[in-house]
């Protein structure tokens, strides 16, 4: 299980860790900021296409394969720009990051799945998403201190280097899982098959989750800053929530097993916290914002192992990787919706009313789970 967790490391530092520096590298380039959306959002537009496509892939020739392959192929794009320091290569770096990540991320949470057994799925993913978790802490400072030493090449050399470590332990301890016999699947069939209140419910949580971390991670610096807060402080408070996101994911995964939570009860629950944190963020001063920070870490913290063992529970061992390729692609969206309502409605209105906007989703989410059937 632990190169998994160093895998789940992997994707979360390289996703964070560059994106927080990409900055740095194009604020002296003609028109930067649209050079920066454009990189920030190559890496997650490639998620989007790729991890449905991945996972499938998974299925039929094993997941194993595809997180070495993936693996080796971040490694190979994080080289590159190494190689060739200018910004075309790293247009091209970014996009090689982010379908290779596509690649492992799905494959790594299909070997969770069967690896371990249905009793132990909260624990496995409680802790999957705890190391995950500290690739999404650590990954905005640690880069930071890495590029300050030597640029972002130095910081893309250490993702390669990281990578390829990740790859040859993985080759080395995680066992061969050779795919499973599959009955013949058509695009009815799995269009019906997605589309059964077992793959959505948990989904949907998971996308919400992904809106409201995302949000969080976006807009409570602008909070603070309003509130005469400097960027130490706010910075600060942004870690203190991905901090509580890690933290609580592995007591959340054992209370599943030990059958103290169920997954309908814990998600409901994760779901009003975090719309509560969303609510507490509208208050002013620090104590939003750090009020705000705490309970969408607790809540999302609480949904994610939740959300990922309901999936595996309720999947055919056979379709693992397809299906958590497609609930990866739920928490993608998520993960761009929430900023794009709270950004939008702040634009209309106001910004605490972006946040009232998402949190009044969430809060109404539990009922609207419960009446379809959780």
């Amino acid at each position: 299980m632990w190169p998994l967790y160093a895998a789940g490391f992997t994707t979360a530092f390289g996703a964070h860790g560059i994106a927080a520096n990409l900055g740095t590298y194009t604020s002296h380039r003609l028109e930067s900021l649209l050079v920066l959306g454009g990189l920030l959002a190559l890496y997650d537009g490639a998620e989007v296409l790729l991890k449905p496509v991945f996972g499938t892939l998974a299925d039929r020739i094993g997941a194993r394969p595809v997180l070495l392959g993936g693996l080796i192929g971040f490694a190979l794009a994080s080289a590159a720009f190494v190689v060739a320091d200018n910004t075309g290569l790293l247009w091209l770096a970014r996009l090689g990051q982010g379908a290779a990540a596509s690649a492992f991320s799905p494959s790594a949470s299909a070997l969770v799945a069967r690896l371990n057994p249905q009793a132990r799925h909260g624990r496995a993913f409680g802790s999957y998403g705890f190391y995950k978790g500290l690739g999404y802490t650590a990954g905005p400072v640690l880069g930071g201190v890495v590029v300050y030493a030597g640029g972002l090449a130095l910081l893309f050399a250490v993702m390669a280097v990281l990578a390829a470590a990740v790859a040859a332990w993985a080759a080395v301890a995680v066992p061969v899982v050779p795919p499973l016999p599959r009955t013949r699947q058509t695009v009815v069939d799995l269009a019906r098959r997605l589309g059964q209140g077992s793959f959505l419910r948990p989904t949907a949580a998971l996308a919400g989750a992904a809106a409201a971390l995302s949000a969080g991670v976006g807009f409570l610096p602008v909070s603070g800053a309003a509130a005469g807060l400097g960027p130490v402080a706010t910075g600060a408070a942004i870690s203190l929530l991905a901090a509580c996101a890690a933290a609580v994911q592995p007591r959340a995964g054992r209370a599943l097993d030990t059958g103290r939570i169920t997954t309908g009860a814990g998600i409901g629950t994760g779901l009003l916290i975090t719309a509560a944190g969303l609510f507490s963020a509208m208050l002013p001063g620090l104590v939003g914002v750090l009020l705000g920070a705490v309970l969408i870490g607790v809540g999302t913290g609480l949904i994610t192992p939740l959300g990922f063992a309901a999936l595996a529970s309720s999947t055919p061992p056979e379709r693992l990787g397809q299906t958590m390729g497609a609930a990866e692609l739920g928490r993608e969206l998520g993960d761009a919706g929430g900023p794009l309502l709270v950004g939008g409605v702040a634009v209309a209105a106001s910004l605490t009313s972006g946040y009232a906007a998402l949190a009044a989703i969430l809060a109404s989410a539990p009922l609207a789970l419960t009446r379809r059937g959780t």
